[in-house]
This record gives structure tokens, C-alpha cells and sequence, in this order.
């Protein structure tokens, strides 16, 4: 049977192990859209910074974020794991990014949850996969990879490859009530989506600075020119066309050794479907 939110979930807590600057972040996060959120930290001092920020962000999260819940969710500070996750329909870890610290922290969230607990990882770097030696249920583990909300409000969904489909399922329906964007990850991936397309986009900028192409204000100055208009990468490549785009990939995969060929074969399985981009009818999008 397909996982499934409790049915008392509007009701029940979510939990956060690590009260840093993301935990910080996503409790607030969860606040504003009407959850309480227990948040557990070893540091009193992490876990006062965590109370201050959410006392003075939650109004801003709510309101950048559009939230119009009935109230706002109650914080909870703990300095005892299990009386912060007990009852938590989510704990999400947000612990440093430390793999043997990862491991022990799941394996003891594992035993100290409910039994219907989502457990979720917010590593930026760490696939689940990885986390779960000491883990008896890795059906409810999954990575969670929040951004910098509000303002980045965008979550990836990543299976620990044994994670329940329904689990997916069910955070890609509910996190948006929190005005969070989730994308689910469709197989594992160092890096998740955006940190991987960030990681390029971050390399070449560097590169055209390094071998003195162009200073890093020539750089910032084109990216602020070519980011206004909001035209996303794969629906630009169906304005340009895809065999232009092709073209332009051969050329530099011919002129940089070591460009993978994956990109290109893409383009090439669309083009001989005859998706050449807006100037067929179709490409990646249908036009």
C-alpha cells in the first residue's frame, strides 16, 4: 500500500535536528505557514539564535512567500532529541556535512521517531543513500534540499532508493502550502538539479576571468542583462533552435577536449524527431 500523510497531520508538529542558518531558515519557513516546529539543537546558543530569527523573519517569510494561513505555528526549542521529533509527522536533519555524523543522526532518528515520521535529509552535498547504514525503515528517507528560503523557496526530492514513491508523492502535493516549489530528482545525482547547472555556470565564469577574456564586472554586468527577461535555459534553446544549438556544442566540444557527449546526443535524438524548437513546432516545449 502507497504511503500517505497521516490523517491527523494538520495537527502534528514537524521536528528539525540542527538549528544552523538553513534550520533556522526552514523552521521559519514552517512557521509562517501554520505548522509548529519543534527544533533541537546540542548548542543553547544556536538554538536562541534559532528562537530570534524566527521571531523576527516569520511576518517577512509570510509575506514573501504569500501565506495566508489561519495562524502561525508555535516554536519549540528542545535540547533533547526525542522529545523533539516525538509526535513529528516530518523530521528533517540539518546537521553540519559531516557523512559519520549523518549516519549516527539517522540511525537515531530511525529509533526515536514515529513510526509514520518522514525522515528527510537537508544535505546539500550528501545522497541519502549514504545515510542510512544503521537505518531499519529507509522507506521513509529521502533528501529534502531546501535552497536559502524565502527568497530561494525551491526544494529538491531525492530518493534514498528505497524511499516509498507515495512518500515523493505525497511532500510534491503539500510542500507548496508552505509556498515552497518542489522538484523531484528523478534518480540520484551528486549535486541534486541546480547545484549541478550552478557548478557549470560557476566554473565558466571563473574560467573567462582566469585566462582574462573578460573581468568579473563584465561577467556580472551580461548576467544581470541576459537574467531580466526571465527566459529559462531549455525554453531559450527552443528559440535559438536546436540544431543551432548543436551546432554550437560541436564546435566547442571540438575545440575543448573532454566536453561529455551526453549533451549533444540529446539534442541529436530531438533534432532527428524533427523537434528543431519554436521554428517546428516543437523542441523541448510544444509551441
Amino acid at each position: 500500500m502507497s504511503y500517505t500523510l497521516p490523517a491527523d497531520v494538520d495537527q502534528r508538529p514537524i521536528a528539525i535536528d540542527g538549528a544552523g542558518t538553513l534550520g533556522q531558515r526552514i523552521a521559519a519557513v514552517y512557521c509562517a505557514g501554520g505548522t509548529d516546529v519543534r527544533i533541537f539543537d546540542v548548542s543553547a546558543d544556536q538554538r536562541d539564535a534559532a528562537r530570534e530569527y524566527v521571531a523576527q523573519r516569520r511576518d517577512h517569510v509570510r509575506q514573501a512567500l504569500g501565506l495566508n494561513a489561519a495562524r502561525a505555528g508555535n516554536l519549540k526549542l528542545a535540547d533533547d532529541l526525542r522529545s523533539a521529533v516525538r509526535g513529528a509527522w516530518m523530521v528533517i536533519e540539518a546537521v553540519p556535512e559531516r557523512l559519520e555524523l549523518k549516519r549516527e543522526v539517522f540511525g537515531e532518528l530511525d529509533r526515536l521517531a514515529d513510526a509514520d515520521a518522514i525522515l528527510a535529509s537537508n544535505s546539500s552535498s550528501l545522497a541519502t543513500s549514504r545515510l542510512i547504514d544503521h537505518v531499519a525503515h529507509p522507506e521513509r528517507v529521502l533528501n529534502t534540499h531546501y535552497q536559502q528560503p524565502p527568497e530561494l523557496n525551491a526544494v529538491e526530492l531525492m530518493s534514498c532508493g528505497k524511499t516509498e514513491p507515495g512518500v515523493i508523492e505525497a511532500l510534491m502535493a503539500r510542500l507548496p502550502r508552505y509556498g515552497l516549489v518542489p522538484f523531484h530528482v528523478r534518480r540520484e545525482s551528486d549535486g541534486f538539479i541546480f547545484n549541478r547547472i550552478w557548478a557549470a555556470i560557476k566554473r565558466e565564469c571563473l574560467m573567462v576571468v582566469q585566462e582574462g577574456v573578460a573581468t568579473p564586472e563584465d561577467v556580472d554586468g551580461m548576467w544581470d542583462i541576459w537574467v531580466r527577461p526571465g527566459i529559462a535555459p531549455f525554453a531559450l534553446m527552443d528559440r535559438v533552435g536546436l540544431d543551432v544549438v548543436l551546432d554550437i556544442e560541436e564546435h566547442y566540444a571540438a575545440v575543448r577536449p573532454g566536453i561529455p557527449d551526453g549533451p549533444r546526443k540529446l539534442l541529436r535524438e530531438y533534432i532527428d524527431q524533427g523537434r528543431l524548437g519554436v521554428k517546428s513546432g516543437r523542441g523541448f516545449y510544444d509551441h
